[in-house]
């Protein structure tokens, strides 16, 4: 399969070198393909096999810097619908709210940034904190893996008022053999909750007195040099922070790095440094899957090459879409698929990063 040519920036900055296949990093000095350049193209080699499923693009930075780049549908500018990775960018807006004092804190209940009361009014609704929802494991019964939870993303969908539908939702039980918030690990008990991240949406354009899209696009996109967004809708008309926002593969490892560099972009402040170690930090643990945790919105676990484990915090998608970011190494990998509702869509990309990735990349590293 032929591939678009990769985008090298050269000193002017106005000039681009279209000469190297994408799948080939060029070398600083002599402009000539690497060693390690060809390691990558024998990794491109193996993805266009289908081992790890329908991947589509594959960029790789390190502090700062496109390392690899491949477009496996010669597609460059396609916005990519990653589904769930959204939600991770929601999380990142309520920090910046929090930031620029729209709301109060992560403390703070999300009733208050609610213009609307629930259908079924419960005090453990009103005690609710924009914390519960950024961790799923808030108080409503409301769970993406179970089909028949009344919370289930594929109920909402059916429902004009997706906040509403989310609101009146009942208390969630927990029955003998389900671990009680109070029993499970850092006093949270995981569920996944899509709608709960379409009510942070709401929470930040009430707060904000803005639409959500416009804020993202002014606080965030902007920023960091994002120019092409597309966000879906509820029936409503409220931006969809719960999953289908399209954006580029260069965007996506944009917004990955400002967790790499700890809220940092180009050497200015775009997210503070206290809310990139609060989302990353563990907040829950999910039950389902061994030695993964949760912070804000991101998905944490370990992965290991040349004997050593390293520390990663993930967004991550229906398809097996993933940025991963690994903070110690200032590293962030877009994987962007097609394998929607397929099992082994994310441990596919996993694998792809930890066998073969993670491993190109340390060989990188000065001794």
């Amino acid at each position: 399969m032929s591939k678009t040519p990769r985008l090298a920036a050269v000193s002017c900055a106005t000039a681009l070198l279209f000469s190297a296949p994408s799948s080939i990093a060029q070398d600083s000095e002599v402009g000539q393909p690497t060693e390690a350049a060809a390691d990558w193209q024998s990794f491109d080699g193996i993805v266009e096999t289908g081992d790890f499923g329908n991947i589509t693009s594959i960029v790789v930075s390190q502090a700062g810097e496109i390392i690899h780049e491949s477009y496996y549908d010669e597609q460059p500018d396609a916005l990519r619908n990653t589904r769930s990775v959204t939600k991770t960018i929601t999380g990142a807006l309520v920090g910046m709210a929090i930031e620029d004092g729209h709301i109060a804190s992560h403390k703070s209940a999300v009733v208050d940034y609610i213009e609307r009361n629930p259908r079924y009014p419960d005090p453990r609704k009103n005690a609710m904190t924009l914390e519960d929802l950024l961790t799923m494991s808030g108080p409503l019964e409301c769970n993406d893996s179970i089909p028949y939870s009344r919370g289930n993303e594929e109920r909402m969908y059916l429902i004009e008022d997706w906040v509403g539908f989310f609101l009146d939702l009942p208390i969630r039980g927990f029955p003998a053999w389900t671990p009680k918030p109070e029993d499970s690990p850092y006093g949270r008990a995981f569920a996944y909750c899509t709608a709960g991240v379409v009510t942070l949406g709401q929470a930040i354009e009430t707060a904000t007195g803005v639409p959500l899209e416009d804020y993202a696009q002014r606080r965030l996109f902007a920023p960091l040099g994002i120019a092409n967004a597309k966000w879906q809708f509820s029936p409503l008309g409220l931006a969809m922070g719960g999953g289908g926002l399209g954006l580029t593969s260069r965007s996506l490892e944009k917004i990955g790095r400002l967790y790499a560099d700890d809220g940092l972009f180009a050497g200015k402040r775009v997210l503070s440094s206290s809310w990139v170690e609060q989302s990353i930090s563990p907040k829950a643990e999910v039950a389902e899957q061994q030695g993964v945790e949760y912070g804000y919105l991101w998905w944490l676990r370990d992965y290991s090459a040349n004997g050593e484990s390293f520390q990663a915090a993930q967004m991550s998608g229906n398809g097996g879409n993933k940025v991963i970011v690994i903070p110690k190494l200032r590293v962030v990998a877009v994987i962007t698929k097609t394998d929607f509702g397929q099992r082994e869509a994310h441990r596919q990309s996993e694998k792809a990063f930890e066998q073969h990735i993670l491993p190109l990349i340390l060989a990188r590293q000065p001794d």
